[in-house]
């Protein structure tokens, strides 16, 4: 059974951590179904995939360089703030 769509942070956080899988094709039908209903119906969670495609599109043609422990909790801090 599919679960409403949540337009509450708790709900788009859910969503969100799925994307990555989402773009990989790792998900049942039924989980890419519900993604995508609710993309359909959050702007923002749109927006954050289409940024997630880029990004992703990006790292694949870079040379991948290791993030300091404070970088790595900047980043973690401005994705939160972005996504809150």
């Amino acid at each position: 059974m599919e679960r409403p769509h949540r337009h509450t942070k708790a709900g788009c956080l859910r969503i969100l951590r799925s994307l990555s899988a989402y773009l990989d094709d790792e998900l049942t039908s039924d989980v890419c179904r519900e993604i995508r209903a609710h993309l359909g119906a959050c702007p923002r969670c749109e927006e954050f995939l289409d940024g997630l495609r880029v990004t992703v599109s990006l790292c694949r043609h870079l040379e991948a360089k290791p993030l300091s422990p404070t970088a790595k909790a900047q980043l973690r801090r401005q994705i939160l703030k972005a996504i809150g």
